[in-house]
């Protein structure tokens, strides 16, 4: 059975997401306070956790940054309805999607299964040796690894799968429309800069592993698109 971490303050929220979390044949674990998360999380494994930006001791930014020091476990950061600013630091700090509350249980479990279902494939795949490439960038599929001139470029699951897709389509423009879908498995809602901050981490990320070049460059109204010309 998969194992979900809920940090929230609200154990209102807390009991009400578990138990219809519980409903859908997930174990749940709950825990309310950030220095107890960052804990907890230091010596516990879990498929997924849902974190609030909202704690007290220390703040969920707190929690992710140290979470990222150590662990790629998929995280769903809950955010004040219509806070984007919130969602976007989040985003580049590592949360992998967001939700705004109050939430609806039922699209935080699609939110979930989303997430989890690339990681069941990505687990399924690890005797493929599969390798994209393009220039100097490799992504070795079945580990869901990515190397720039055999330096690791360390990517949350999403910014793996976003980086997957700009590799397997390099020199052609994909649509942040089609992004959403392929990487996040929803639909792109208005205001929604989920894959915009992806794609900067991504950028940041490769910087830091030796590139000296842009290699995703932004076609304005069009989408993103992976260069051919990088370094060789």
């Amino acid at each position: 059975m998969l194992k979900i971490l809920l940090i929230d303050d609200d154990k209102e929220l807390c009991q009400l997401l578990s138990e219809y979390l519980s409903n859908e044949g997930f174990a749940v674990d709950m825990i309310h306070d950030g220095q107890q998360a960052v804990e907890l999380t230091e010596q516990a494994a879990y498929s997924l956790i849902v974190l609030d930006v909202m704690l007290p001791v220390r703040s969920g930014f707190d929690v992710l940054k140290i979470l990222r020091q150590h662990s790629q476990t998929p995280v769903i950061m809950l955010t004040a309805k219509g806070d984007t600013v919130d969602r976007v630091i989040g985003l580049e700090i590592g949360a992998d999607d967001y939700l705004a509350k109050p939430c609806d249980p039922r699209e935080l479990v699609a939110r979930i299964r989303a997430i989890l279902r690339r990681a069941s494939i990505a687990e399924a795949n690890q005797p493929n040796v599969e390798r994209l490439t393009s220039g100097k960038l490799s992504l070795h599929l079945g580990t869901r690894t990515a190397t720039w001139d055999n330096q690791d470029v360390v990517l949350t699951g999403t910014e793996f799968s976003v980086l997957e897709i700009l590799v397997r389509r390099a020199g052609q423009v994909i649509s942040k429309d089609d992004m959403t879908e392929q990487a996040l498995n929803r639909k792109l809602t208005p205001y929604d800069r989920s894959i915009d901050v992806h794609v900067s981490n991504i950028r940041k990320k490769i910087a830091l592993a030796g590139s000296t070049k842009d290699l995703i460059i932004n076609v304005r109204g069009a989408g993103y698109m992976l260069t051919l010309n990088d370094e060789q």
